[in-house]
């Protein structure tokens, strides 16, 4: 399998297979494609897998992509202004992704859904709740919405995020929800009820664009019915 990335607020992914080579995506992401590939959709391990990544925001099938060829090619797209980011995962190695982060992946990865003691929370409190845990081995790639920030918390290192802003983290990070405090923060702060605090160690990701956010903003501009 080869890959390129091009463009830059808007990018795409374009994977080149050889002849028995595949990869999956959730189902309607393909943008475009060459001739020589097979297409097969299943819920990928099962109905109660695919309903639990339903549930983390992704679909219920999954689309997998066969080269009959060697120079079969097929291209994704995102969904929102940002990047495309792959990790080459080992054998058991997994990252813990925010909803709707997946974009697709070899056949040896699996897509699942993380759960967590404040399901109900995640269930009530909007985005950054139900997360999805992608594991190894293979190459994954991830869409982001906005730019991307790295950081690295120390042993016992914490972090206060809006959960909105969580893109990924490794698992040896610990992820708690909690209830902004004061009512005067909850009803004028402008923030959200719920913070996400991330304890180290381990890497985090962090994406600048929430689609919450983005959506917020342009829902001032469509038109409504009026009368």
């Amino acid at each position: 399998m080869q890959y390129k990335i091009q463009g830059d607020v808007f990018p795409t992914l374009e994977i080149s297979l050889k002849k028995g080579e595949s990869i999956f995506t959730e189902a309607g992401a393909m943008a475009w494609m060459s001739e020589g590939l097979n297409m097969s959709s299943n819920t990928r391990g099962g109905l109660m897998k695919g309903l639990g990544r339903a549930l983390a925001g992704e679909s219920l099938f999954m689309t997998t992509y066969e080269s009959q060829s060697d120079n079969a090619w097929v291209v994704f797209t995102i969904g929102a202004p940002g990047r495309i980011m792959e990790f080459k995962l080992d054998a058991g190695q997994s990252l813990i992704c925010q909803k709707d982060t997946f974009l697709c992946a070899e056949q040896g990865v699996s897509v699942e859904m993380h759960f967590r003691k404040q399901l109900g929370a995640g269930l009530f409190g909007g985005e950054g709740f139900i997360l999805q845990k992608i594991t190894g081995p293979g190459t994954v790639f991830l869409e982001i919405p906005g730019a991307l920030q790295e950081r690295t918390l120390a042993a016992g290192e914490k972090i206060l995020i809006d959960p909105g802003h969580i893109a990924f983290f490794e698992p040896s990070v610990k992820y708690d929800i909690s209830m902004v405090k004061g009512l005067k923060n909850v009803l004028f702060a402008g923030e959200g009820l719920f913070l996400a605090t991330l304890s180290g160690p381990g890497k985090i990701w962090l994406e600048t664009l929430p689609l919450s956010n983005l959506a917020a903003k342009l829902k001032k501009y469509i038109p409504t019915k009026s009368g």
